[in-house]
């Protein structure tokens, strides 16, 4: 069994990715720490086509992204010829908007429409990728929020990115979903938890908190996900230090970019 690649979730250095300036100037440095992918999230209004010429001229490879749901429902043939620009299969979302997530009922409605998203895109060759929070793990009449999109989404074209982090802030165990999501994940965020000097919990560096991650790295081999994305949405240092450090960790686990 193959292991997965590891790449960077551009969200973690947000506000250096405003500008096509700021973004050649930050891709230069994710590809010197030595990432060869990329998922793009959170960049400013910029023109796809500049944000190819600069991903081709430093080596990098867009292998995911997030997208908003406004912008999967109103423009989806825009979204599908951008992924086909950037030859990026998986398409992602970063979180269902909130009015979805107040009933069971909300679940159900969210699972259908978006499921008919991911039908269109699975027709064009593209996967759609759900990536959740702690919120997913609310649970109405004894289910969580993330089983009921287990349950009410298309199984053959719904897929999901389980972030490590936020399944542990919920409560539960990370290793459990990713091998519930079996079939159905090739794209899973790496992201750490810690607890600072006020005893609350804290992201940190992949291999610098207190989460599993041979338990949860031997779990990706097992189902075949093929990127493990670096995130961290807060960071205690430089935001490309500590993309530097998870991939360091990562590497002495026996992961590789």
């Amino acid at each position: 069994m193959s292991k997965p690649r590891v790449g960077a979730q551009l969200y973690t250095i947000r506000q250096f990715t405003k500008t096509l300036e700021d973004i050649a100037t930050s891709m230069k440095k994710i590809k010197e720490i030595g990432y060869n992918a990329v998922q793009v999230s959170a960049f400013g209004p910029v023109d796809p086509h500049k944000v190819k010429e600069i991903m081709d001229a430093e080596g990098l490879t867009i292998c995911a992204t997030h997208i908003g749901y406004d912008r999967l429902k109103n423009d989806l043939q825009g979204v599908i010829e951008q992924h086909k620009l950037w030859n990026c299969k998986y398409v992602g979302l970063g979180a269902m908007p909130h009015e979805y997530a107040k009933s069971a009922e909300g679940y159900v409605k969210f699972a259908k429409e978006a499921s008919e998203i991911a039908r269109v895109l699975a027709d064009n060759g593209l996967r759609f990728i759900y990536h959740n929070h702690n919120f997913e793990f609310m649970k109405f009449d004894g289910v969580t929020g993330l089983e009921i999109l287990l349950n009410e989404t298309d199984p053959e074209v719904f897929d999901f990115e389980i972030d490590t982090y936020w399944v542990q802030a919920g409560g539960a165990n990370p290793v459990d979903w990713i091998k519930k999501v079996r079939g159905r994940m090739k794209v899973v965020h790496f992201k750490d938890m810690g607890v600072d000097s006020n005893r609350q919990q804290m992201m940190t560096e992949v291999g610098e908190g207190n989460l599993n991650w041979p338990d949860i790295i031997n779990a990706c081999v097992e189902i075949g996900v093929e990127w493990a994305l670096v995130e961290q949405d807060v960071c205690q240092r430089d935001p490309f230090e500590s993309l530097a450090i998870s991939l360091n960790n990562l590497k002495k686990l026996g992961l590789n970019p």
